[in-house]
């Protein structure tokens, strides 16, 4: 049978309670301030025309004039970025979990596609263009997913 070198066991360590509890936390540090500074501008966006004449929260309520043709995908990507950049944002702010500030950049990386599908699909639409409140609101979504995934990956 074989023996184990002495010190085998001790180089091999289990991590406390503590210790996991730690893992499983992040500290945003000073790109706290930018998220939260993103996430407003996001906000602001709602108030600012996506398509048309159209506001965003005219876009997420579905209250849009039918002669503009808004569509399911900027109706679909200002829920998105409603839920992801403000709701999943701010959970991951608050508890600062590492798995929900990982869910908040993989979920802003697939709503900022959206966004920029959204934006495809109002410039080919034949009616309106798509306005600064839909191309900010794409803007706002990138970045947050960048700044989340920095936060994530980083594990100082």
């Amino acid at each position: 049978m074989l023996s184990k070198p002495e010190g085998a066991d001790e180089s091999r360590h289990e991590p406390t309670k503590s210790e996991r509890e730690v893992l499983r936390r992040i500290d945003p540090g000073s790109r706290a301030l930018v998220i939260a500074s993103v996430m407003l501008v996001l906000v602001l966006c709602s108030l600012l025309p996506w398509a048309g004449g159209a506001a965003g929260w005219q876009v997420l309520m579905g209250q849009t004039d039918p002669a503009l043709k808004v569509g399911l995908l900027p109706r679909l990507f200002a829920i998105n970025s409603t839920i992801v950049g403000i709701g999943l944002g701010a959970l991951a702010l608050i508890t600062r979990r590492w798995i929900v500030a990982f869910l908040a950049g993989l979920a802003g990386v697939v709503v900022t596609f959206e966004g920029v599908i959204a934006i495809w699909s109002r410039q080919t639409s034949g009616v309106e263009s798509p306005s600064i409140g839909l191309l900010l609101a794409v803007a706002c979504m990138a970045i947050l997913a960048v700044q989340w995934m920095r936060i994530v990956w980083s594990r100082d």
